[in-house]
C-alpha cells in the first residue's frame, strides 16, 4: 500500500501527466519514477530511491529549491515542461500530511525568470488558430505583458503565416489543429525556429470562450464580426487561455495588446530575414554582422528588444516614420543633449520584466530597489526633455509619469541593503515602521544581552573560560569544561554532557532565549508582511510602471539610431509615397564596418517604376554585385525603421514588401534541390510582389542546364519588370539577357567596374551603366586561390576556344580536305558546327561550360 506522501504525489501527478513533476519536500523539489530517470538523464543527477509503500522502491532523484531556477531552465530549454509543486502550509504546523499543489506550469514560451531569458530579446509564445476563411496568429511575451495579434487568408496563407513565425521567432506554438491537419508545418516549427509544439488545443479556441476571455482582458477593445476580427479573438483568447492553465495566477499585468492588419508593416518574408542577416548572420547565427548589431548600441533591455522589434517590422506609414526621423534627428544634432540623456538611462534597470515578477510576487527588496533607481531618473529625464521640438519627444516629455510617490514608498519603505530572500527579514528600512524598530533592536540587542549575561555569571561562579552559546536543538546554553565542574552553582540545569565539558541551562537564559527568538521571528514575519503589502500597492500600479518602461525604451532606441548615425556619418533619408528609390554614394552598413582599415566604394541607386524598373547588373564574381545590392535593401529597411541611411542622400519612395532570391543549398532533408528551392523562392516572389515592392534577384537559373536556365531568368525579368512593374535588382551571368535592354525600356544594364593588367584583375567595386565586357572567370579562380597548374591549363583551353580548335570530348581527326572547290570553307565550318552542338548534352553543360562554347562557336562563325 503506498504512503500518505505519495498517495498524495500520485493524486497530483495524474493531473499533469505530460510534465515533469517538481514536488517540494522540505528543501529539495523531487522526482519520482519516469520523472527521475528523465531529469537524472538530463540535468545528470543521480538516481536514488525512496520507500513508497510498495515492494519495489520508487526511482528518485533531487534538486535544491533554492537553486532550482538553473535546472529548470535547462529542462525547459529542451523542451519538457515543468510543474512546481509547492508546499501549501508550514510543516512545522501542518496536522497530517503537509497540503501542495502545483503553483504554476514552466514552459518554453512562459518562462519568466530574468536568469532564463535573454535580456536582448523576447520571449515568445505564438498561438495559430486556423480556420476555412483565414489563420489568426498571437503572440505574447509572459515576461513583459505584451500581445500582439493579426490574421490573413489568401491562397498562400502558410507562406504567410511561417513569414510571421520568423518575425517573431517564438519558442513555443499552440496550435488547435491535430498533426494530421498540419503535415509538414509542424517539423518545419520544430526544426527553423526551435519551438515546442503543441496541437489538438480546439477547445482552447472555441469562439464563445475566446471572446470572452479577451474583452475581460483587453475591455477597451472593439472587434467586429468579420472573418478577419473573430479569427485574431479565437487567436487571442486561446492564447490567454493557455497563459491563465500554465501560470495560475491573476494575469491582469499583460495589458498591452496591438491588433495588426495587411499593410501597417513592411512585409518580410523568412529567406528576406535570412538573406540579409537583419537579426542575426547567416551562418554563425550570431548578432555581430548583422543590421541589429550595427544599430544597436542602446543602453537598455528594454531598449535593444525594442530596436529589434522595429528592425523585425519596419513602418509603411509616410507620417509615422517621420516622426520617428524627426526624434532622432533631434538628438543627432544636438550632441549634449544625446550625451546627457544616454548617461541617465545607463542607471535604468529591466521595469518591464521586474514589474512581471511583482505580478508574479516573486519580486524581492533588489528588484524593488532597481525599480526605485529607474524611478529615480525620471525628473532629470523630464527636465532635458523639456525644450525637445520634434513631435514624439514631445509627447514623451508631457506624458512622462515621473511616480514620485511610487519611489517615495520603495525608498522610505525598502532597506538599500536588502537580501535577496523575503522571509528571513533585514527587507525593511529602519524608521518605516516602529514595530518593525522595536523588535529590530530587541534582535540586535540579543548580543549585548548575551555577553553582559555570560560576563556577570563568569564574576559569580569564579569560571573564567565560561561562554554562552546557542545551538538549534538545545537554544542558548552555558558551556563549562570539567575542569570547572565543581564550581557550578546548584541552579545550573543540566543539559547536555561531552567529552571535555558540561553543557547547562538557566531560567534566565530561557528568558532571554524566548525574547530574541520571539523578536526575531515576529520580526521576520512582520516585515514580510510588510513587503507584501507594498508589492500590493506596486501591483495597483503596474500600468503605470509598464507605461514608464515602454518610454525609456523608445527613449532608448531614438538615441541609439541618432548615435550610430552621426558616428557613421549617416543622413537623414527623404521619405515619401513615390515610386522612387534614389541613393547617392550609398554604403553597405554592416560590410563598411568590417573594412574600416580601408575605404569603402559607395555606389548610386536609381529605381523606379517607369524607365529604372530593373537594374541589370552583370560582372564576375566576388565584384562585389551581392554586396551592392544587399545595401540597397538595407538602406530601404533602415529609412523604414525612422533611422538615418549610409549615403550622401537618399530618396526613399515607400516600399510595402522586400523580396530577395539569394544562392540556396539543397535541402537534402526535404528531397529539395537547389533548383527546386530556387524555384520555389521565385514562385513565392512572383505570385506576391507588388508594384510598390522592392525585389532583389541574385542570379536566377543558375541551377539547371544553361538554356532552361536562361530561358526561365529572361522569363522572370521580362514578367517583373512589365507585368509586376516592381522596382528590381537582378544580377546574372548571362550576358545574353543584356539585350533586354534594347528591347524593354524598363530595364537599364549596369556592371561591376574592373581593371585588368596582364593576368591581373582589379575589381574598383563601381556599379556602371553598361553590361559587362567579359566574365574574367579565370582571374577570379585566380584570386580565390586556385591551383596555378589548374589556372594554366585554365588559360590553354581558352586559348582553344578563342581559335575555334576546342573539341568539347571530341576524338581527334584529320583536317577536312577540299576537292577541286567542289567542298567549301562555309560548307565545312557548318558541318563542324553543327557536329559540335550534336555533342553538347544541353541537360548536364555547366552555365559557364556554355557560355564558352557559345563564344568559342560565335567567333567561329565570325
Amino acid at each position: 500500500m503506498l504512503t500518505p506522501m505519495m498517495q498524495q504525489y500520485f493524486e497530483i501527478k495524474n493531473q499533469y501527466k505530460d510534465y515533469l513533476l517538481f514536488y517540494r519536500l522540505g528543501d529539495f523539489y523531487e522526482l519520482f519514477f519516469e520523472d527521475a530517470k528523465t531529469a537524472s538523464r538530463e540535468l545528470e543527477l543521480v538516481l536514488t530511491g525512496r520507500d513508497c509503500g510498495e515492494e519495489e522502491r520508487a526511482p528518485m532523484c533531487g534538486v535544491p529549491f533554492h537553486s532550482a531556477e538553473g535546472y529548470i531552465g535547462k529542462l525547459v530549454a529542451r523542451g519538457y515542461k515543468v510543474a512546481i509543486c509547492e508546499q501549501l502550509e508550514d510543516p512545522s504546523v501542518a496536522k497530517g500530511i503537509v497540503k501542495r499543489d502545483v503553483i504554476r506550469i514552466v514552459t518554453p514560451g512562459t518562462v519568466i525568470e530574468s536568469g532564463l531569458l535573454s535580456e536582448q530579446k523576447n520571449n515568445y509564445l505564438a498561438s495559430v488558430y486556423f480556420c476555412e476563411e483565414n489563420i489568426g496568429v498571437a503572440f505574447a511575451d509572459v515576461s513583459t505583458g505584451v500581445v500582439s495579434a493579426t490574421a490573413f487568408g489568401h491562397d498562400k496563407r502558410s507562406n504567410r503565416l511561417i513569414n510571421e513565425l520568423a518575425t517573431y521567432v517564438p519558442s513555443e506554438i499552440i496550435v488547435n489543429k491535430d498533426n494530421k491537419y498540419l503535415g509538414n508545418l509542424i517539423s518545419f516549427f520544430k526544426e527553423r525556429f526551435g519551438a515546442s509544439v503543441t496541437t489538438g488545443e480546439e477547445s482552447r479556441f472555441e469562439l464563445r470562450k475566446a471572446r470572452e476571455r479577451v474583452y475581460s482582458q483587453f475591455p477597451d477593445e472593439h472587434f467586429t464580426e468579420t472573418p478577419h476580427d473573430i479569427s485574431v479573438q479565437c487567436a487571442i483568447g486561446g492564447l490567454l487561455d493557455y497563459i491563465d492553465e500554465t501560470q495560475k495566477i491573476d494575469v491582469s499585468y499583460i495589458s498591452s495588446l496591438n491588433v495588426y492588419s495587411d499593410g501597417q508593416y513592411m512585409e518580410l518574408d523568412i529567406n528576406t530575414r535570412r538573406n540579409l542577416e537583419l537579426i542575426e548572420t547567416m551562418r554563425t547565427k550570431e548578432k555581430r554582422g548583422s543590421l541589429l548589431w550595427v544599430l544597436d548600441r542602446t543602453k537598455t533591455a528594454m531598449g535593444a528588444r525594442m530596436l529589434r522589434s522595429w528592425i523585425e517590422l519596419p513602418l509603411v506609414d509616410e507620417k509615422a516614420i517621420i516622426k520617428r526621423q524627426s526624434a532622432v534627428k533631434e538628438f543627432f544634432n544636438n550632441f549634449i543633449l544625446r550625451t546627457e540623456l544616454s548617461e541617465l538611462l545607463k542607471d535604468v534597470l529591466d521595469v518591464e520584466r521586474l514589474t512581471t515578477k511583482i505580478a508574479y510576487r516573486t519580486a524581492n527588496g533588489k528588484d524593488l530597489n532597481a525599480i526605485a533607481k529607474t524611478l529615480d531618473i525620471l525628473p532629470q529625464v523630464k527636465y532635458l526633455l523639456e525644450n525637445c521640438s520634434s513631435e514624439d519627444l514631445k509627447e514623451i516629455f508631457e506624458g512622462l509619469d515621473t511616480a514620485e510617490d511610487l519611489n517615495k514608498l520603495i525608498c522610505d519603505a525598502i532597506d538599500p541593503e536588502a537580501p535577496f530572500s523575503v522571509r528571513e527579514g533585514g527587507i525593511i528600512k529602519t524608521g518605516y515602521s516602529a514595530d518593525v524598530d522595536r523588535l529590530r533592536n530587541v534582535k540586535n540587542n540579543g548580543t549585548s544581552l548575551k555577553a553582559e549575561i555570560e560576563m556577570r555569571e563568569r564574576a559569580t561562579t569564579g569560571i573564567k573560560n565560561l561562554k554562552i552559546g546557542y545551538n538549534k536543538v538545545f537554544g542558548y546554553y552555558i558551556e563549562i569544561t570539567n575542569s570547572f565542574k565543581h564550581l557550578v552553582p546548584e541552579t545550573y540545569i543540566r543539559k547536555q554532557t561531552l567529552s571535555n565539558c558540561e553543557r547547562y541551562i538557566t531560567d534566565e537564559l530561557k528568558d532571554m532565549e524566548a525574547m530574541i527568538l520571539g523578536a526575531s521571528d515576529r520580526l521576520a514575519s512582520l516585515e514580510y508582511e510588510l513587503f507584501s503589502q507594498i508589492c500590493d500597492k506596486l501591483d495597483k500600479n503596474l500600468s503605470r510602471i509598464q507605461k514608464i518602461g515602454t518610454t525609456l525604451a523608445k527613449l532608448d532606441v531614438y538615441l541609439s539610431l541618432a548615435d550610430v548615425a552621426a558616428r557613421n556619418s549617416y543622413i537623414c533619408p527623404e521619405i515619401d509615397k513615390s515610386d522612387v528609390i534614389k541613393i547617392y554614394d550609398g554604403r553597405h552598413p554592416v560590410v563598411e564596418k568590417f573594412v574600416s582599415d580601408s575605404y569603402f566604394v559607395p555606389n548610386d541607386t536609381e529605381l523606379d517604376t517607369e524607365f529604372n524598373r530593373l537594374a541589370l547588373i552583370t560582372g564576375p564574381n566576388m565584384a562585389g554585385k551581392s554586396t551592392y545590392m544587399r545595401q540597397v535593401a538595407l538602406i530601404v529597411i533602415m529609412a523604414q525603421i525612422g533611422s538615418f541611411v549610409p549615403a550622401s542622400s537618399a530618396r526613399i519612395g515607400i516600399v510595402d514588401k522586400v523580396f530577395t532570391r539569394v544562392g540556396a543549398s539543397d535541402d537534402l532533408a526535404s528531397g529539395q534541390s537547389t533548383f527546386m528551392l530556387e524555384m520555389n523562392e521565385v514562385a513565392y516572389i512572383l505570385s506576391n510582389a507588388t508594384k510598390r515592392s522592392l525585389i532583389v534577384y541574385d542570379e536566377i537559373g543558375r541551377g539547371t542546364s544553361t538554356f532552361d536556365g536562361m530561358s526561365i531568368a529572361k522569363a522572370v525579368a521580362e514578367h517583373t519588370c512589365d507585368v509586376i512593374c516592381a522596382k528590381t535588382l537582378f544580377a546574372t551571368h548571362y550576358h545574353e539577357l543584356t539585350d533586354l535592354e534594347n528591347t524593354n525600356p524598363g530595364i537599364v544594364n549596369y556592371n561591376i567596374a574592373t581593371k585588368k593588367r596582364g593576368d591581373d584583375i582589379t575589381f574598383l567595386r563601381k556599379i556602371i551603366k553598361g553590361a559587362a565586357d567579359d566574365s574574367y572567370g579565370i582571374e577570379v579562380a585566380k584570386l580565390a586561390g586556385v591551383p596555378d597548374k589548374v589556372i594554366k591549363r585554365a588559360k590553354a583551353v581558352l586559348a582553344e576556344i578563342d581559335s575555334g580548335s576546342f573539341k568539347m570530348n571530341a576524338p581527334a581527326k584529320s583536317a577536312p580536305q577540299f576537292d577541286d572547290g567542289l567542298i567549301s570553307f562555309d560548307d565545312v565550318m557548318e558541318n563542324e558546327i553543327s557536329e559540335e552542338l550534336r555533342k553538347i548534352d544541353i541537360n548536364t553543360i555547366s552555365p559557364i561550360e556554355a557560355m564558352n562554347e557559345l563564344f568559342r562557336l560565335k567567333k567561329m562563325l565570325k
